[in-house]
């Protein structure tokens, strides 16, 4: 009939339904670099992306996450202070200078300074006056010989090691700290500048962590790299201002479908805050927009002022919108369509959903993606939030739900005015519990991050690849049927 034609889109294709061709090769896999842009002024070790969901990613994730080389996004069903707090966490758990420690008076009582370290996990604080002046530090060895009992009534400055400390100069390298610390077998070396102020500490577990992960995802002071994400309505505005003031690396305004009118009258007004921030700051962040699954969303939020467009509707193990509305497209052609609108344009691409293995992210990265965000698969992990519970067989599991489902809208809506809560009830999609079971042999995230990198890795070496973009444009793709899937699968016991 004619015009029928028109309503079809192009055979939409899954994960399962691709399979990457073997090529020639003369790569192996300690010569490949899975090195991404995040964007222009950010690039990842890895390039993986944890999921701006409940049950996926707050600061104990987004800490992992930057570890390992990758970034993790928290998510906004917080708080605007509390996941600005979080940001804040993420980056005081660092592997450089601390520019901006957390110190506390001479007047507060020890159960404050108490408090303060418990809250920040850690052992010690410099001690300032109202000026910021360095009086002295506190630590543990100071509370030794003060009983439990009288901490509620005695003062940080009647118990603190005193200034003259030994301090290190604004500038001073690394080489020259640790030289400072090792001679004087101190744990901690307040920065001060030239009238006595604070600027800085820098701590012995500061170098130890950068030993111990040396591919981590760093800011320009030394810092883990972080994301976050906000809506497009509501404390928007505002929340982005405080997690650009808390130090947030990238802003991800999120919304399960991206490609519509309130995204584009939104996107602007975040920029504005953005490069209102960059005027004062000098420094560019980044804005992530989603999501959208063709060539002409992603024009248009490109366009709005997103420099990352994320890419998925529907693919998530949580997410069910594809059988509630019968909206979305198979994320391998949605990926391999909008990463080359993407690369027209100079913008980067997030494959965000579908996916359950190594060879997933690995056809993320052939379609053109510069990173891939998983969801549920880290949802299983340690790093997760929420308590750890046993089923009753004794395996290990957390709770996950999906973003827009009636749990996570409690949740968001929780605060707002019985007419709004009720309205966003009635676009309620997603399962809202879910057990996501710990891997016995992978329960954490590194754990899992070692196995995809590994099978990237192994991938880039078939199509003859050493970096991503070699990889994006060696990779040969064949379509597969679902017997050709299921004969790939290992199988665990004879047939």
């Amino acid at each position: 009939m004619v015009g029928i034609p028109d309503k079809f889109a192009p055979l939409g294709l899954t994960y399962d339904d691709v399979l990457l061709l073997p090529g020639e090769t003369d790569v192996i896999p300690s010569e490949v670099d899975t090195t991404t842009r995040l964007t222009r002024e950010i690039s990842l070790r890895i390039p993986l992306l944890s999921a701006a969901m409940d049950t996926v990613t707050e600061s104990r994730m987004a800490i992992a996450m930057a570890r390992e080389g990758g970034i993790g996004i928290l998510h906004r069903n917080l708080s605007a202070e509390d996941q600005a707090y979080q940001v804040d966490l993420v980056k005081r758990t660092q592997t450089g200078m601390i520019p901006n420690p957390v110190t506390i008076g001479p007047k507060a009582t020890l159960e404050q300074l108490d408090e303060i370290c418990g809250e920040y996990r850690v052992s010690g604080l410099p001690v300032v006056d109202e000026d910021n002046t360095l009086l002295g530090i506190i630590t543990n060895r100071d509370l030794r010989f003060t009983p439990v009992k009288e901490w509620a009534t005695t003062l940080v400055g009647d118990v603190m090691t005193p200034m003259p400390l030994i301090t290190g100069p604004v500038g001073i390298s690394r080489e020259d700290a640790s030289t400072l610390l090792r001679q004087h077998k101190r744990e901690r070396l307040p920065i001060v500048d030239e009238n006595g102020k604070l600027a800085g500490l820098i701590t012995v577990k500061d170098f130890v962590k950068s030993e111990q992960f040396p591919l981590a995802s760093k800011d320009a002071e030394g810092r883990l790299l972080v994301g976050a994400a906000v809506g497009f309505f509501g404390d928007a505005y505002e929340r982005a201002g405080a997690l650009m003031e808390a130090g947030v690396d990238v802003l991800v305004v999120d919304t399960a479908h991206g490609h519509q009118a309130k995204m584009f009258d939104s996107l602007p007004i975040v920029r504005q805050v953005r490069d209102a921030h960059e005027a004062a700051t000098g420094r560019r962040l980044p804005i992530a927009a989603g999501n959208v699954v063709s060539a002409a969303g992603v024009r248009d939020l490109v366009e709005a002022g997103a420099d990352i467009v994320k890419v998925g509707v529907g693919p998530g193990a949580m997410c069910t919108t594809r059988m509630m509305t019968g909206v979305g497209r198979p994320q391998f052609s949605a990926v391999l369509e909008c990463s080359e609108a993407a690369r027209e344009l100079g913008a980067h691409v997030w494959a965000d959903g579908g996916v359950r293995w190594p060879r997933d992210v690995a056809l993320a990265l052939a379609a053109g993606a510069g990173s891939v965000m998983i969801g549920s698969w880290f949802a299983g992990t340690h790093e997760s939030p929420g308590d750890l519970k046993y089923g009753a067989d004794g395996r290990p599991y957390k709770e996950s739900f999906g973003m827009a489902s009636s749990r996570a809208v409690a949740n968001r809506t929780r605060d707002a005015a019985g007419f709004e809560r009720a309205r966003m009830a009635l676009f309620e999609e997603g399962i809202s519990t879910s057990r996501m079971y710990l891997d016995p042999e992978r329960p954490g995230v590194e754990d899992l991050i070692d196995q995809i990198t590994a099978g990237v890795r192994s991938s880039f070496t078939y199509a003859g690849a050493r970096t991503l973009a070699e990889f994006a444009e060696r990779a040969t793709v064949g379509v597969q049927s679902s017997s050709g899937y299921d004969e790939g699968r290992p199988l665990h016991s004879s047939w």
